[in-house]
């Protein structure tokens, strides 16, 4: 009898469970892997991650299937606070370490093939004099405004597949969801607020979601800008408790290697309804 495997895949935004015989593996040799340029990348991430966003990009790496086509994109970068890089890995300055802030997958692909690309990334960023890499799953589910589905949650299985060490969760905050149930972080807020770089794609997704358009002189003034940013998120966007990430952590060097070889591993955490699943099929 065939042994069934559990993948979560992305495609057009949306994440879904493939279930599929555990014959139907990845053939490695029908793929390459390659750096690409970050206007491909953020293209093909914004198009299927269900953060419909592109982190501020380092590293942006490519999967390819053997007619050439973008089926995969790993992205690393660098966080907004140092210490999420410099806490976790032993490096002397946060630059020696990246977060692996998207990784995505198309549907099509097959089993197996997340673990491969993880590790053909990580020796094209060793080349690169990266120490090592942390990166963090979100858990929780999300809705629309309608009740729809639109992300299932995401536990890690593909970096505990690759040895991560997982560090526990961060601390829960409040975040804000737009209507289609993607997160409208702080950060974006705060580049509205300061007119950071990024702010007018901040303002254009709060006009999708329905609030007015402002005014060339709201932008211009601060005063006016933070009464209109208020009014948006007031309007369009609604508040989650969430109750943290999960954190994991590769060393690349062998020095960052060695010290957290020394700081042993969590215990894995993992996803009930994914645990489910995997025992219905097993009992089918």
């Amino acid at each position: 009898m065939s042994t069934i495997e559990i993948s979560q895949r992305w495609n057009g935004g949306k994440d879904e469970y493939e279930v599929k015989p555990r014959e139907e593996r990845f053939d490695s040799t029908h793929y390459d892997v390659a750096p690409i340029d970050e206007h491909y990348a953020r293209a093909f991430v914004v198009q299927h991650h269900y953060s419909g966003s592109f982190p501020s990009a380092r590293f942006s790496y490519g999967l390819f299937d053997r007619s050439s086509e973008l089926v995969g994109v790993f992205v690393g970068s660098h966080p907004t606070n140092d210490k999420v890089i410099t806490n976790p890995l032993p490096v002397p300055k946060a630059t020696d370490g990246i977060d692996l802030g998207r990784f995505v997958l198309r549907d099509g692909v097959k089993f197996y093939a997340e673990t491969w690309f993880l590790a053909r990334c990580f020796e094209l960023l060793r080349r690169e004099g990266i120490a090592g890499v942390v990166s963090f799953s979100d858990p929780e589910k999300r809705t629309s405004k309608t009740g729809d589905l639109v992300f299932a949650g995401h536990w890690g299985l593909i970096y505990q597949a690759h040895n991560a060490t997982y560090l526990g969760k961060t601390n829960a905050a409040t975040i804000r969801l737009l209507p289609n149930g993607q997160v409208i972080s702080n950060r974006a807020i705060q580049k509205v607020r300061s007119k950071e770089r990024g702010w007018r794609y901040v303002v254009m997704q709060l006009v999708d979601a329905g609030y007015r358009a402002p005014s060339i002189p709201e932008m211009e003034n601060k005063v006016r800008r933070l009464d209109w940013l208020h009014a948006a998120l007031a309007m369009v966007t609604r508040t989650m408790r969430h109750r943290g990430n999960h954190r994991y952590a590769w060393g690349l060097a062998k020095s960052v290697k060695k010290a957290l070889s020394a700081r042993p591993s969590l215990p894995y955490p993992k996803d009930p309804e994914w645990l489910a699943k995997q025992a219905a099929r097993r009992r089918s």
